[in-house]
């Protein structure tokens, strides 16, 4: 009989390598940075995607030993009292199988990566099948490979996956409950619902819904699927995945996922570390790349070869298959840019095939069991047994639309749109009012109209009817047109007046009174519209075919103390609000009336008014920064201190600490962890600007504060010490040492690696510093060019992507190289995005610009051009991002000769006809950002028909005309040029003919000519000069033709009968009409 745990001795093992313990940090380094950074992807695999990575990577430390042995005892018998991992299954299987009589299903028998690729929820969610099921899955992540070193992170993790379809109407308190299965106190910890929009670009698949966090970890993903296989989810179901490795960290208080008690007997390390080694083996180093490719293409055929064969779950089976090898080519940083849309475009169209086929086999089955469709709630309709009586005088009317959480982004402008629609509704409704205020909080979007009037006033209208020809026959009797207008109005023939239009033509019209309706009868007629109207960045169904942000869950609707009914997603109104969740229990409020909702809201504790709720949120944050010496930085206030306000509804700071040894780690490091990852508000020294070992983050509700500050201080330790662990693998080398490891990446299987893309930015860096008058900063460029991309190879970035460029020049600046070099190297990545910043050192723009060049110019060549709908490579964000950066700057720079420079050092051939359309790419861009910018089109077209080269000239030139074009001035600019212009157009005007002043016959024909030849004279730049005519020296210029060209045409006939004077006198006016060139296309402009 077996005792103990010596029956287990795997850890003991001495491997391939020399043992397991054997993998040295220096050896991780060497094989983690083979793999691809994730940046570089577009996106995660085929079969895991986000969900592997997220629920898989971090666990949460509970025991630091420097916190003493009496709280490693304290941990030891929270341990004891937890439930081993094969519980805490054993638990959740109990609990959804009781809960909601899901069937207990089983892992699936080939590898995924994530729960969500098991048939049990891929193929189940579609048709119109019910079906409930729960099953815990083995997740493989190859990419997530570290050889056993990383407490947080492995290769293979555990999710309990929960499928509900349709979905209950109260999925997330079942999840809540779920969670006090487990052992978790929901009252005493902050449980909250972040914003996760779940895709996978590789099966069409996505949904809507939440991470869910306990005390800053993510537990679980709660999804509403919205598509699977390319396919709309009708009933929509709900997906509820655990991350069991993580959670059972955290509950048995162990840092390190091989010290997690699986049973009594046995641990998860003794178990599975030696799996997870050698498998690290395997996917890092071992995985032959040309073999897996083979295997994709394989499963790949086969799959769709079962497809013509009527078997749509061998297919998939096969479909996973190939997921699985992409994700060791992922794994093995073998895969590019264009080679993964490529595989993705592959997988998508098998995932399809699969999804239509399983749906159309089942329905040849008749649906075994049963069908749940979607309810279609068009045209709903108020529901009120009686007709309403107005209120005795006016009141506050209220409306309080009650979700699940919205996204944080959302809520402030699904407020301001309420705010909007309602007032226009007022407006068209003829009722009075004082105001109309709204905000909301993550569970509601509230507006309050104050003292709006219980009933229209009685009015007179005039309502205008039929034309008098339609109304009366030729004898002057009414016809059916004119009777049934009257019978509309219930007014009589003899009510009715005729009245000539502007026109002439006479109408019918009437007067009325009309009587005042009681305005909750108005209103309930109505209020559906204005839920219905509501636009969001993301909708999604839930159980019925009407789209909101999230699921709708109740409606308050209160005039006075009344009730307006109305019925809108589904949801009744009433007088039923929402507070916060007492664990898995929704209290209930009852609000009288809608003069006490604030009142209401503030006496069950829920912070309904964003404003409020920001002001608390800083003055309290700052108060406990303040108290630990430090300061949180005023830069917070612009895109944290929002996203926090609208994650909470009764803000509680609380202050918590670290290590200060991690205050060794970059500065940005830290913060981007605290800011992005963890939504913590750092803290900075007020003098120096220096980080302090303390934090600020903001639980939602009552909670206990010890617990919750403990969860999140554990959450941030086991964040920045893997981020540690990177920097320190980085530290060993230099950063020019990464660059080599570009070459595993693939760029674009026509251009080569991401190594090769480097050294063609390289080759092109010199050509455009002359070429923008830059060459004083050639050599800095140069430098910075040859490592503006090396750090993309570093376990740092390819952790926290974000940090591209940051880490460059952090590590630059390690190595010794300039300031300057450094910074070139850390403007090479931008902007990121349109609202950030612009690179400003000279060094640093031609990188930037050369880099992105490249990339347009290679990828267009190589067919990657964006379509209408799609463009997978971003390249209308690298040209915004190339066209912002020489446009804010000032540098001039000629696309046509650039994109030829560029041209000429890609792999393949770039055609004539390639690079017109690089160059026509990014002019359009150009109008667009123009458009954006507010400048009229026609001055858009004007200019950049004839000054499109030049980004920089062609928005200064767009500038100066938009504040010219309606002047009087050049109004007779533009008339001077129009008749020698229409003159000329659609005439055969030969190029080589020459004005002969010889020929002149009249003097008015030599005053033009004189004119002209000074007009000419004035558009030519300065020798030397590299600047260009600007619209002011055109229009000062070109008055000096206005009296000669009216003086010629009022006694000069252009088309004379004499051959020599007729083409004299049209290549007079070919030339004066085409002194506009290079600057202006006047034709583009209006009244020309």
């Amino acid at each position: 009989m077996l005792t103990g745990k010596t029956w287990f001795p795997a850890i003991r093992f001495s491997g391939p390598r020399g043992g397991l313990k054997a993998a040295t940090s220096a050896s991780v380094a060497a094989k983690c940075l083979r793999r691809q950074p994730n940046h570089l992807h577009g996106g995660g695999s085929g079969d895991g995607l986000k969900r592997g990575r997220a629920l898989g990577c971090w666990g949460m430390r509970a025991i630091r030993q420097e916190r003493g042995l009496s709280q490693a005892s304290s941990s030891a018998g929270k341990a004891a009292a937890a439930p081993t991992f094969q519980q805490a299954i054993q638990r959740l299987q109990t609990y959804w199988s009781e809960k909601t009589k899901c069937v207990v299903w089983l892992p699936h028998s080939t590898e995924v990566g994530a729960g969500t690729m098991n048939p049990a929820t891929f193929l189940r969610v579609l048709g119109p099948e019910p079906w409930h099921v729960c099953y815990p899955e083995p997740s493989i992540r190859p990419d997530d490979s570290r050889f056993g070193d990383n407490p947080n992170r492995v290769q293979r993790h555990t999710q309990f996956q929960v499928i509900l379809k349709p979905e209950p109407g109260n999925a997330q308190e079942l999840l809540l409950g779920s969670l006090e299965t487990l052992g978790i106190d929901v009252k005493k910890h902050d449980v909250r619902f972040v914003e996760d929009n779940w895709e996978s670009p590789a099966l069409g698949s996505w949904g809507l819904g939440w991470e869910v966090w306990l005390d800053g970890m993510e537990i679980t993903q709660f999804t509403y699927f919205q598509q699977a296989g390319g396919m709309q989810t009708d009933p929509v179901s709900v997906e509820i995945t655990y991350g069991l490795e993580r959670i059972l960290m955290s509950l048995q208080g162990v840092s390190h996922f091989k010290d997690i008690r699986y049973n009594a007997d046995v641990t998860y390390g003794e178990l599975f570390l030696q799996n997870e080694y050698e498998m690290s083996c395997y996917n890092i180093n071992e995985a032959s790349i040309e073999d897996t490719r083979q295997r994709f293409q394989l499963f790949y055929k086969e799959g769709k070869e079962l497809i013509e064969k009527n078997l749509p779950v061998p297919a998939y089976d096969n479909l996973l298959k190939a997921s699985h090898a992409f994700n060791v080519l992922d794994a093995r940083g073998a895969v590019g840019v264009t080679e993964r849309a490529k595989l993705f475009a592959q997988m998508r169209n098998l995932s399809r095939d699969c999804a239509e086929l399983w749906v159309e086999r089942r329905e040849e089955l008749g649906f075994p069991l049963g069908e749940s469709r979607l309810a279609d709630t068009k045209g709903e309709e108020a529901r009120g047994s009686s007709k309403l009586e107005p209120l005795l005088g006016a009141d506050d009317f209220l409306l309080e639309l009650g979700s699940e959480e919205l996204p944080a982004d959302e809520i402030s402008s699904v407020s301001k749109q309420v705010v909007s629609k309602l007032t226009e509704l007022l407006g068209d409704l003829h009722l009075d009012y004082d105001e109309v205020v709204a905000s909301g909080a993550p569970r509601r979007v509230f507006v309050v109209v104050k003292n709006l009037a219980p009933k229209q006033e009685d009015r007179v209208e005039e309502v205008r009817g039929p034309p008098a020809s339609i109304a009366f026959d030729g004898e002057g009797n009414p016809t059916k047109a004119v009777l049934g207008y009257c019978k509309k109005n219930g007014v009589s023939v003899e009510d009715i007046e005729l009245k000539a239009d502007k026109k002439g033509t006479e109408y019918c019209w009437v007067t009325k009174k009309v009587q005042g309706e009681v305005t909750g009868e108005l209103l309930s007629s109505r209020l559906p519209d204005v839920v219905s109207k509501l636009q969001f960045k993301k909708s999604m169904r839930w159980n019925s075919k009407a789209t909101y942000s999230r699921p709708l869950r109740w409606i308050v609707a209160i005039h006075g103390g009344q009730v307006v009914p109305f019925t809108a997603c589904g949801v009744t109104s009433g007088r039923i609000s929402l507070g916060l969740r007492d664990g898995f229990h929704v209290p209930s409020i009852d609000i009288p009336t809608a003069a006490s909702y604030l009142a209401q809201m503030e006496s069950n504790r829920i912070m309904v008014d964003m404003e409020e709720r920001q002001g608390v949120i800083w003055d309290d944050a700052q108060d406990l920064a303040r108290a630990s010496g430090g300061q949180i930085p005023e830069s917070m206030k612009e895109g944290l201190l929002p996203e926090v306000t609208n994650l909470v509804e009764y803000p509680s700071a609380i202050l918590g600490g670290f290590d200060k040894d991690f205050l060794k780690l970059p500065k940005d490091i830290l913060v981007t962890v605290m800011k992005k990852h963890q939504r913590y508000f750092p803290v900075e020294d007020g003098d120096t600007g220096q980080l302090l070992p303390v934090f600020v983050t903001v639980a939602n509700g009552e909670i206990d504060e010890d617990t919750v500050r403990a969860g999140n201080e554990s959450v941030l330790t086991a964040r920045f010490e893997d981020a540690d662990f990177f920097y320190k693998l980085d530290m060993e080398k230099k950063l020019s040492d990464f660059r080599p490891l570009l070459e595993g990446t693939m760029f674009q299987k026509d251009l080569g690696t991401m190594l090769d893309k480097a050294d063609r930015t390289d080759a092109l860096v010199g050509e455009l510093a002359e070429a923008m008058d830059l060459t004083h900063a050639k050599e800095v460029a140069l430098q910075a060019s040859h490592l503006s991309r090396a750090d993309l190879a570093t376990s740092v970035v390819m952790e926290f992507t974000a940090l591209a460029g940051v880490m460059g020049k952090h590590y630059a600046l390690k190595d010794g190289l300039s300031i300057d070099v450094a910074e070139a190297v850390f403007e090479s990545v931008l902007p990121r995005n349109a609202s950030d910043v612009v690179p400003k050192s000279e060094a640093g723009i031609v990188v930037a610009v050369a880099d992105r060049l490249d990339s347009l110019v290679g990828l267009v060549a190589a067919g990657c051009a964006p379509t209408a709908t799609a463009d997978p490579y971003g390249l209308r964000r690298i040209a915004n991002g190339m066209l912002q950066t020489l446009i804010q700057n000032e540098v001039d720079l000629d696309l046509k000769q650039s994109i030829d420079a560029a041209a000429e050092k890609q792999p393949i051939q770039v055609t004539g006809e390639q690079r017109g359309q690089a160059h026509e790419f990014i002019v359009r861009r150009l109008e667009q950002l123009l458009a954006d910018d507010g400048a009229p089109r026609e001055v858009i077209r004007s200019v950049l028909a004839e000054r499109n080269e030049n980004p920089h000239l062609a928005v200064a030139t767009v500038k100066e005309l938009a504040g010219l074009y309606k002047t009087d001035e050049f109004a007779g600019v533009l008339a001077s040029y129009s008749r020698p212009t229409k003159i000329v157009s659609g005439k055969e005007v030969d190029r080589d003919w020459a004005v002969d002043e010889s020929l002149f016959q009249q003097e008015e024909e030599k005053a033009l000519w004189a004119a002209y030849k000074e007009v000419e004279a004035a558009m030519k730049p300065r020798p030397g000069s590299r600047s260009a005519v600007s619209v002011g020296t055109f229009v000062a210029a070109s008055r000096t033709l206005e009296t000669p060209l009216e003086n010629f045409f009022n006694s000069v006939f252009v088309m004379d009968e004499d051959d020599d004077t007729r083409k004299n006198r049209l290549a007079m006016m070919r030339d004066i009409a085409s002194l506009p060139g290079g600057l202006l296309d006047l034709k583009s402009l209006p009244n020309f």
